[in-house]
């Protein structure tokens, strides 16, 4: 058999192939590069978005907003201190961008205008939070991204 310019295109696209497929296959069956989206349900949050927005807005429009202080018990967020507290409810979610499995969300409750999240349900590094809160028939939203 005569090699020539031919048999070199023909091989190097065999091994071009062949190399695409390794890569392929060694992508979806390898446990360390998982395909996660943010959230389960992309799209039916996206259809809501603009509640998220108005909520984000009102927000800003208050005189004093939420803040958080990184304490040694814990995480504590602190609300407005003019607001009574017996009147705020919502959720406040914690969202791991490296592991979905440390996600976790809490019911607003309140005995003072603190609200802690105990330190042994965080672990160091980067989390986002989102306080979806409301009072007195209007509905707040805040999000931040911190590293604990």
């Amino acid at each position: 058999m005569k090699f020539n310019w031919g048999t070199g295109i023909i091989l190097a696209f065999i091994g071009f192939i062949g190399f695409i497929l390794y890569f392929i296959i060694t992508m979806c069956t390898d446990n360390r590069f998982e395909h996660e989206l943010v959230t389960e349900d992309y799209y039916g949050v996206e259809l809501k978005y603009q509640d998220a927005i108005d909520k984000l807005n009102n927000a800003k429009n208050l005189e004093e907003n939420i803040s958080y202080i990184k304490t040694s018990e814990g995480l504590t967020i602190v609300f407005p201190e003019r607001l009574d507290y017996k009147k705020i409810t919502g959720k406040v979610f914690l969202y791991r961008p490296s592991n979905k499995r440390l996600d976790f969300d809490t019911a607003i409750s309140l005995s003072t205008s603190n609200l802690l999240i105990p330190d042994k349900r965080l672990v160091d590094g980067r989390w986002n939070i989102t306080v979806d809160w409301q009072y007195n028939g209007h509905s707040y939203l805040f999000k931040e991204s911190i590293h604990y």
